[in-house]
């Protein structure tokens, strides 16, 4: 009995072992060409960190050749390192290589701000590799941007009312040290379209602009309008400057002509109130008119009551129509040939 359990024992240790082997076996096969790898490439990496790296689910062979690339470069960047950006969500790739070319042109790039402009541009078109680069070689940005803002020129005025078109270009490099959080390309392009206008505005006489447009980059550069943004601008250029519109002169005229309607509505008025007092004045001469009709209609029944009660003779009556008689001939005499003159008057 005690033979037969010694044999399956045996029997049993030798299935492990063989299974150990085929194991150590596969992590070999596995691991084997990475490591050697990293091992001529002086940039070696453990057993245990290749083998921790493919169970957390980490490419290990982009580490590793992204090591030896630091390495290579005099970076001494670890596997660690690398492995954490990774797993924070990193590109280990363009990291590795801007900091390689940030080494290579001199500039202080450290590993953390690296991997913190990485994350930071994460989602977007831009790369930690593209914002060392242009620190590196400055680009140019156009002021504006017709690309965005679907317009060539900015269009100024100065103190004489005549508008000018000015189209820059904006040379700039990235700042690095201000990059997380500072203000993108759209600001840049914002501040200086915005000094331009300033500048112009500021100018006695369009012709002062034209003779020396470098005032408006000196005056806009003044300013400091790259503070608190991703950039350091080097040259402000004035590319393209015109005379766009006498907009003081179309001011003044639309001014006057709005100015004209206002008095042709106040003159309407006037002559509305006017003819409303001629038809009031007309209409009291006619309510006065009709007061003397009714006077006069009045007389002959007083004279009628005066016969009837013996207070006026033959005599005075015949005296009353002589005077009436009288004062129609001097009246008919008084008025002229074309029939104007005073009006008779009835007594």
């Amino acid at each position: 009995m005690n033979t037969l359990a010694a044999i399956e024992w045996s029997f049993i240790f030798l299935i492990v072992g063989l299974i150990i082997l085929v194991v150590a076996g596969l992590v070999i096969a596995m691991f084997f060409k990475t490591w050697l790898r990293a091992k001529l490439s002086n940039a070696p990496v453990s057993w245990g960190s290749l083998i921790g790296m493919l169970l957390r689910k980490v490419p290990f062979g982009r580490i590793v050749d992204a090591r030896i690339t630091a390495v290579k470069a005099g970076l001494p960047l670890t596997a660690e390192q690398l492995e954490a950006h990774y797993l924070a969500g990193g590109d280990v790739e363009n990291v590795v290589l801007a900091l390689v070319a940030a080494d290579k042109a001199r500039l202080e790039l450290p590993f953390d701000r690296a991997c913190a402009i990485d994350l930071a541009v994460k989602g977007t078109t831009k790369t930690v590799l593209e914002a060392v680069r242009t620190s590196i070689n400055p680009k140019v940005i156009e002021c504006p941007n017709p690309e965005t803002s679907g317009v060539n020129k900015i269009t100024a005025v100065a103190k004489d009312g005549i508008a000018v078109n000015v189209r820059a270009r904006v040379t700039v490099r990235t700042a690095l040290d201000s990059f997380i959080g500072g203000a993108t390309e759209e600001t840049v392009i914002a501040r200086v379209g915005e000094g331009i206008v300033t500048s112009v505005g500021s100018a006695e006489s369009y012709k002062a602009v034209l003779e020396n447009p470098d005032s408006i980059s000196k005056l806009v550069l003044s300013k400091g309008v790259d503070s608190s943004t991703a950039f350091e601008i080097l040259s402000i250029d004035i590319a393209d400057v015109d005379v766009a519109d006498n907009v003081g002169a179309r001011l003044q005229t639309e001014q006057a002509e709005a100015d004209k309607r206002v008095a042709q509505a106040k003159a309407e008025m006037r002559r509305a109130a006017a003819v409303a007092v001629e038809q009031e004045m007309s209409a009291r001469t006619q309510e006065m008119r009709a007061k003397v009709v009714e006077a006069e209609a009045q007389v002959p029944q007083a004279i009628a009551e005066a016969f009837r009660a013996g207070n006026l003779g033959v005599m005075d009556y015949t005296k009353y129509k002589n005077i009436m008689a009288d004062t129609d001939m001097r009246s008919s005499i008084a008025t002229d040939e074309d029939g104007s003159g005073p009006e008779n008057q009835s007594l």
